[in-house]
This record gives structure tokens, sequence and C-alpha cells, in this order.
């Protein structure tokens, strides 16, 4: 276990964190674009701590899925990630993996409804040599890249089956044309805005496994609203909406 690691409750879930392995509000982001359902089997790439996997077993609004696996290549997030999962009495659901990506040991192909990742935004080379060696890791294509991601995504996926990914826009192009070269056809995508009409910071994007082109366009999510957080972020944070008055 990382020496300097805390934890925090999360409508009830209790999620152990350390210095290297935390989170940010596109882990929430990614987690409800996913939007799984409860017979849903679901797999988290790049899991880290296990943030994604455990937002959706947050008993807020629906049921969590019926099976999660995280997978990660860090044995320190590991460790955290199994801590959050056997105190939160979730090991008959949630399943944390150590291994590399682009050589999944122990999971199943062919098997999971959807698969999510968060993966590093910035290509190896720009900046990561000021981060610890595990941050770098998460942040900079250092032990895995976006086709590395969209490869091993299809061969975890059933035919039908959805991949969800959020990145950054610079990188857009990059997501697209390799989720087409792995048989996933990109579906549907959402900019992210801190305030409306702002210029996007994140994107969200899903594409479905043997799935026929055209892809829709939602509207930008808003992360603000005039008074602090918008209605979508607070039900995301929360599970609640921001009272008006």
């Amino acid at each position: 276990m990382a020496e300097n690691y805390e934890s925090f409750d999360l409508s009830g879930t209790k999620i152990y964190v350390s210095d290297d392995h935390r989170f940010g509000t596109d882990a929430f982001l990614l987690a409800d674009f996913a939007d799984p359902a409860p017979h849903h089997r679901v797999c988290d790439l790049c899991t880290g701590c296990g943030i994604v996997p455990l937002i959706m077993c947050r008993n807020i609004s629906k049921k969590p899925p019926k099976e999660i696996y995280g997978i990660e290549i860090m044995p320190e997030a590991i460790e955290l990630f199994r801590k959050s999962v056997a105190e939160n009495d979730l090991s008959d659901r949630v399943k944390p993996v150590l291994c590399d990506l682009k050589d999944p040991e122990d999971v199943p192909r062919e098997y999971f409804d959807i698969v999510t990742v968060n993966p590093p935004y910035w290509k190896k080379g720009s900046g990561e040599e000021r981060l610890s060696e595990a941050q770098a890791a998460a942040r900079h294509e250092i032990l895995c890249n976006i086709d590395d991601v969209t490869k091993t995504a299809a061969s975890l996926l059933k035919y039908g089956g959805s991949l969800k990914i959020c990145q950054i826009p610079l990188r857009l192009a990059d997501v697209i044309c390799s989720m087409r070269s792995h048989g996933i056809e990109p579906k549907v995508m959402q900019n992210v805005v801190n305030r409306r009409g702002g210029k996007p910071w994140l994107v969200l994007i899903s594409g479905k496994k043997g799935g026929k082109p055209g892809m829709e366009i939602l509207p930008d999510f808003e992360v603000y609203s005039e008074n602090g957080y918008s209605n979508e972020m607070n039900r995301i944070y929360y599970g609640t909406k921001m009272q008006k008055g």
C-alpha cells in the first residue's frame, strides 16, 4: 500500500487515493457518459485507483452494472483500488486487475458491453520529466498510447459493444482514426466546456464495435453556471440538482 494515502467519502462509497494516484472531473464525466445499464459488463482501462468503477457503484439514481473489471499497470494504484473494493464490499461485482493493457491476462475477450478509458492525454516528450514516474505514465503516452487502447478495447468488446473514451480536443483526430482502424465506429461525441460558449477542454466520444457510419454530436456539457456548478455537474457529483433561489 502507498505510504501516503488518504480516503474520502463519495456518496457513501469510501475511496482511497495517494499523491500519485488521484483523479479529476474527467473521471466523473466519463463514468456518467458511459451510462451502463444494470445488466452490462464493463471494463475500465487505465483505471488508476479505480475511480470510474467506484463511481458507477455509487447508490445514487440507478443500480450499478452487473460486473466491472478495472485494468491498471501500476501496483500501488491497484492496491488502493483493491482496498476501496474491500472497504465497500464490492468484491462480488468489481474486479481490479494488475496487468499491461496491451496484454490483459485473465481478462475475457469479446465479453464486455462497454469499455471505458481515461487514457494518457499527452504524447511522450511533452513535459513528463517534471512529474513522478507514476504521474508521468498516467498523463503521457509512455506505457500505452491511443492505438493500444482502441486495439485492446476492440478485443474485449462484444460485437455491438461500445468504447467510451475521454480525451483532450487536440487528440480527437487520433482517437477517431484509431477507432476506425480497429473496427470501432465513432457514434456519439460531446464537448465539455467550463461555461456556455466557452472553448472545449475535453471531448467525450463513444464508438460501437461493428457499427455503421454516422455520428451524433450532443450539445456541449457545461460544468459551471452563474451560481457555481451547473445542474448537470451537481447531478454527476452529488446525485442532486442545484436548487434555484
